[in-house]
């Protein structure tokens, strides 16, 4: 496993970290939720991504139980707020200080920890004065419950303001967690360039598009049982990508990933971490040898030519329009 620092800060994170999301507490019964943990441990993955509204709640617990026993001090454990949480009450949700105090507490509670590594914003919050919600995780910082700040999905703008505000309140707000993929690189044109800036590190999810990267997916075919576009709570997600023009070319990356002595999986996860702004890349799992091979994409470096020829395969059906992170953003604050 290589490791690379999270932003401008001097935490290291393992270029590949373990998520939990639509997983545990969920998809995958606690054993093999745990028994994917160890095999990350197993495979050198010290970077654990979660949240408190994964399963509501539960995922957080499953964590923490799996993590009982590893010294807290060799690992790096990342969770956030934002999303409605317990009954959904109208301070059940969103980026208060109400809420965040609340969270955090409770977070650290699930996770059998005093502390989390970083702490981030699940998105932006339009319902309150974002100098509200940075005085909050300035008081989690400086109560000793939070060692750095992240954000989650926020455009180039809203971290621009963010990091002011933190510079400001003398906080490390070091990291932001957008979805980028071969396919989803809305990233690219405006929140990389401010965050290189800024000196903000990427934490990606779905580097391998909800999975249309392995290939499972085929052109013209139902999709496999119990794979995410099944799922009831993972399917809007992974729909956008299951037409027949994305699923043939990715069919076409094939060759680019044998020439490269990789799997589609472990070029997609590759792919990403070519990106210098990118720290780490989350991979989740819902079986133990699905780590073991997603860790073999650490540390790989793709040549120019091939590079360009994923370009060449995907062509137009990338998306890249960087208006596509606000516009996927809730506009007011969900369930309250």
């Amino acid at each position: 496993m290589d490791f690379r620092y999270l932003g401008n800060s001097g935490l290291k994170v393992s270029e590949i970290s373990y998520g939990n999301w639509l997983t545990h507490g969920s998809q995958v019964e606690n054993e093999q939720a745990k028994a994917c943990v160890k095999a990350a441990l197993e495979a050198g993955i010290t970077t654990f991504d979660t949240a408190d509204t994964y399963a509501n709640t539960k995922a957080e617990s499953v964590l923490g139980e799996a993590l009982e026993g590893v010294r807290r001090e060799s690992v790096e454990i990342l969770t956030k707020v934002y999303w409605p949480t317990g009954p959904g009450g109208p301070n059940d949700t969103g980026l208060s200080r109400k809420h965040i105090h609340e969270s955090i507490n409770a977070s650290l509670k699930r996770l059998k920890t005093d502390y989390v590594d970083v702490y981030q914003a699940h998105r932006y919050d339009t319902e309150t004065p974002l100098e509200e919600t940075m005085e909050a995780f300035a008081d989690v910082v400086r109560q000793g419950k939070a060692l750095y700040i992240g954000t989650s999905e926020w455009t180039a703008e809203q971290l621009q303001e963010g990091h002011r505000l933190a510079r400001e309140l003398r906080i490390p707000l070091v990291s932001n967690q957008p979805q980028y993929s071969m396919l989803w690189r809305v990233i690219e044109a405006e929140v990389v360039p401010a965050s290189e800036e800024l000196g903000i590190g990427q934490v990606v999810f779905s580097p391998i598009a909800q999975g249309v990267l392995t290939g499972k997916y085929l052109p013209g075919q139902q999709p496999p049982e119990g794979s995410r576009a099944t799922d009831k709570d993972g399917a809007n997600f992974v729909k956008r990508f299951l037409t027949d023009d994305v699923l043939t070319r990715v069919q076409q990356l094939k060759p680019i990933a044998d020439e490269a002595g990789l799997s589609l999986a472990q070029l997609a996860v590759a792919w990403v971490l070519q990106n210098p702004n990118v720290s780490s890349a989350i991979t989740g799992a819902s079986r133990p040898e699905q780590v073991t091979e997603n860790v073999k994409a650490a540390g790989v470096k793709l040549e120019e030519g091939q590079l360009k020829q994923i370009d060449e395969v995907l062509g137009n059906v990338v998306e890249r329009d960087p208006a596509k992170t606000l516009q996927n953003a809730p506009q007011t604050r969900p369930g309250s």
